[in-house]
């Protein structure tokens, strides 16, 4: 599993004009399903991304975490995170995992972070979403679960 993280101010999601889905501070993410995915992986990213100390302290170090904070975070659908233009200049998507599929596990993945008690927002998946965000630092950062080997 895949996740382009990125800290937000605010973010929002529309689905033809209308917002779907909307968060104020807290973490904005892009998340993908690859045909190797399974529960545990989803799991393992939902752990991550609620631990992942990317807020500043009071000395300005990032050393907290969205719920340390008392974030939001919005979770959006990405299947173009696995897209690879390795050959030519047309991205292959075979990583990514059939939509039946991968529904099934971003919906878990929502329903481990609401699990936590923070406020969870939505896009809609499989839908064409505009996306507005207000990133924060500007701080981004790719995840993935199981992480990829050390080039």
């Amino acid at each position: 599993m895949r996740a382009l993280v990125q800290r937000a101010a605010r973010a929002a999601v529309r689905v033809g004009g209308e917002t779907v889905g909307s968060i104020g501070r807290g973490l904005l993410v892009l998340a993908a399903v690859s045909t190797d995915d399974g529960p545990a992986d989803v799991d393992a990213m939902a752990g991550k991304l609620l631990r992942l100390r990317i807020f500043e302290d009071d000395a300005g170090k990032m050393n907290r975490s969205v719920a340390d904070v008392g974030g939001e975070i919005l979770v959006v659908s990405q299947f173009t995170l696995y897209g690879d233009v390795r050959k030519g200049n047309r991205p292959g998507f075979e990583r990514s995992a059939p939509p039946e599929r991968a529904r099934a596990l971003f919906d878990r993945l929502v329903a481990a972070l609401a699990a936590s008690g923070l406020r969870v927002e939505t896009g809609r998946f499989a839908a064409r979403m505009e996306v507005e965000l207000v990133n924060d630092g500007p701080v981004t950062l790719q995840v993935d679960v199981p992480p990829d080997p050390a080039p």
